[in-house]
């Protein structure tokens, strides 16, 4: 068994998923090792609990006395580490495997699909634990009001996952109830089609058979195609078990009623977007399901202030309001923008969007064209190149770019091959007012964190 072992060493610990399991190893008491290509705020992290983190790989970091080594799906077998422990006998496993075995002692909830998962996570957490199940919670980002920032450590009996379909990583888990949020075409470097997507996930709605219900959004016609043993479905004025209604929109909040065979009460967020609606109004579901009262989740959600990176207030400059988003699909990327108008009606949308990874960016690219109009002034920052996955480098955000001025020259998108270049053309285009999101997966992050 492998939560048995003491040593515990990770090649890839600062991802965001990789810190937390760190962090809920060294709550366990065990000894965590590990190391990262650069330094960042969740290496420091993980620095104040104690644990070493050499920067770079290097055979040497691979310590006498580890017993088991963890490698994030970024890190190839070739990676030195891996190959010293490999030589050595130490077992490896990746992250979702792992993931996997400690999933295998809670009753454990899995937030799975295309978008949403991170945010959905936190608000399920954060409803149980305000229903007093101390919850143990990982998810994909920073949560507020979370200590751990990314993960949240209970001693009651459920455990909060997001599962992550990339590389079917999600088949790792052992779930008692999965909240799915949505099926769309996505990672297309690993699966063929929606075809082999949605066959993925009903495996894993498989292994539910005789055990846990699944929340199901009735919104989306790929999940309403799976065949599940207790389906529990919301959905947005279409007909299902929870649905949102009525919802009205003012500056910088959002409401809408619950009906559950009748009208149970309203629902006030003050973050933006039909999206945030979808996700508020599955946590919801599964929380009530889970016994919790409608009122519970209520007070959560008007005080829930978003997650970092998921349209993340960031700060101001040259007077205009920075949102840093993770978005990183024409969906979410045209989602993000709907939000911005409806929270802040009237004000011009400055998009800096940087596409992330080669074969996405090639797979969606007819999508990217379409939504990098919908901002009044757009910024394309060259792709974000995903460390460990081997791909093809013939695709360029430069191409998107100069599709989009053919079929509409007078189209407001510039390219921009580097940070540098980024930053001149911000430097243009954003005016006292805008509301300015800075969008990608890969490091364009930082660009909001340093103008501000």
């Amino acid at each position: 068994m492998l939560l048995e072992k003491n040593h515990f060493h990770f090649i890839g610990i600062g991802g965001i998923g990789m810190s937390a399991l760190a962090k809920f190893l060294v709550s366990k008491e065990k000894h965590v090792t590990g190391s990262d290509v650069h330094d960042s705020e969740m290496v420091q992290d993980l620095n104040k609990k104690g644990v070493q983190v050499s920067i770079g790989h290097d055979s040497s970091h691979v310590l006498d006395g580890i017993e088991v080594v963890i490698y994030s799906s970024a890190v190839p077998s070739t990676n030195p580490e891996r190959e010293a422990a490999r030589a050595r006998g130490i077992p490896e496993v990746s992250y979702a495997q792992f993931l996997g075995e400690v999933s295998k002692n809670f009753s454990t909830i899995v937030v799975t699909g295309t978008h949403g998962k991170s945010t959905t996570t936190a608000l399920l957490g954060l409803m149980l634990e305000a229903a007093g199940y101390d919850p143990t919670v990982l998810v994909g980002s920073f949560v507020p009001n979370f200590p751990d920032k990314n993960l949240r450590l209970g001693k009651g009996r459920f455990f909060v996952v997001e599962g992550c379909e990339y590389q079917a990583n999600m088949l790792n888990l052992h779930p008692e109830m999965i909240v799915l949020t949505n099926i769309e075409e996505d990672h297309l470097d690993y699966y063929r089609d929606i075809n082999h997507i949605r066959d993925t996930f009903q495996i894993f709605a498989d292994k539910l058979i005789g055990k846990g219900m699944m929340i199901l959004n009735a919104d989306d016609a790929e999940s309403m195609k799976l065949k599940v043993e207790r389906p529990v479905t919301y959905g947005y004025e279409n007909s299902a078990d929870y649905i949102a209604t009525d919802r009205l929109t003012e500056k910088g909040s959002q409401s809408f009623a619950v009906r559950r065979e009748e009208i149970i009460g309203r629902l006030k967020l003050i973050i933006p977007g039909t999206h945030n609606v979808m996700n508020a109004i599955a946590a919801t579901a599964a929380a009530m399901e889970l016994g919790i009262p409608f009122e519970t989740c209520a007070r959560v959600l008007e005080t829930f202030p978003g997650i970092w990176r998921r349209f993340e207030r960031v700060g101001t400059w040259r007077e205009a309001d920075v949102i840093s988003d993770y978005g990183h699909h024409p969906t979410a990327v045209k989602k993000s923008i709907e939000a911005a108008r409806e929270f802040f009606p009237g004000r011009r949308i400055v998009l800096c969007f940087q596409p992330h990874q080669h074969s996405r960016t090639k797979a969606l690219f007819d999508g990217f064209v379409e939504v990098l109009q919908l901002a009044d002034e757009t910024v394309v920052a060259e792709i974000y190149d995903v460390a460990g996955r081997n791909e093809e480098h013939e695709m360029s955000s430069r191409l998107i770019v100069e599709k989009i001025k053919t079929e509409n020259p007078g189209a407001h998108v510039m390219f921009s091959s580097n940070f540098d270049a980024v930053r001149s053309a911000l430097e243009q285009v954003v005016r006292s007012n805008d509301v300015l999101i800075v969008m990608g997966a890969g490091d364009i992050d930082c660009i909001a964190r340093e103008i501000c």
